[in-house]
């Protein structure tokens, strides 16, 4: 018993020892491919009521990822499209959506792409009565790494904002 104890005792201090292991920011599935390729940070966010005002809609694209803009330069390529659900006390503009940036594959560098990486905002024109809203929406988009594009996701996202 007191060499199990022993025992015991110095695998504590081992681990204690050993320097935290960093945990993955992103959940990933079974094939080490994250489940979401794109965050939505879902910030409340005040506008004044009754008057115009836009709500940014920020999102960042997974490392190592990129997704094609809203507006792909191919008729073949999928865009990046946000769409609302109507709300009571809500009317919403049309959105507005960044530019995408230039890139082009290592196998093909004059063939550029119109894509979304790293962090981009959406802007979303509203009018809201007095008081606390939530709107859900559905961002569809198509992930892609340097080697492979993957099938189509829907990413589903709740703005949350108050109007005063």
């Amino acid at each position: 018993m007191r060499t199990f104890a022993l025992f015991a005792a110095l695998a504590l201090l081992a681990g204690a020892a050993t320097p935290p292991r960093a945990v993955a920011q992103f959940d990933m599935d079974a094939r080490g491919k994250p489940r979401t390729y794109i965050l939505y940070s879902a910030e409340p966010q005040t506008i004044p009521a009754g008057r115009r005002a836009e709500l940014e809609l920020r999102f960042k694209v997974v490392p190592g990822y990129h997704v094609n803009s809203h507006t792909p330069k191919s008729p073949y390529l999928i865009p990046t499209v946000l769409t609302l659900q109507a709300a009571d006390g809500v009317k919403t503009d049309a959105l507005q959506y960044p530019a995408g940036k230039p890139y082009s594959f290592a196998f093909d560098p004059a063939d550029k792409l119109d894509v979304y990486v790293g962090d981009f905002s959406v802007m979303l024109p509203v009018v809201a009565a007095p008081g606390g809203h939530a709107l859900d929406a559905t961002l569809r988009y198509q992930a892609c790494d340097n080697a492979s594009c993957y099938p189509p996701r829907n990413l589903p996202i709740k703005i949350l904002f108050t109007a005063k």
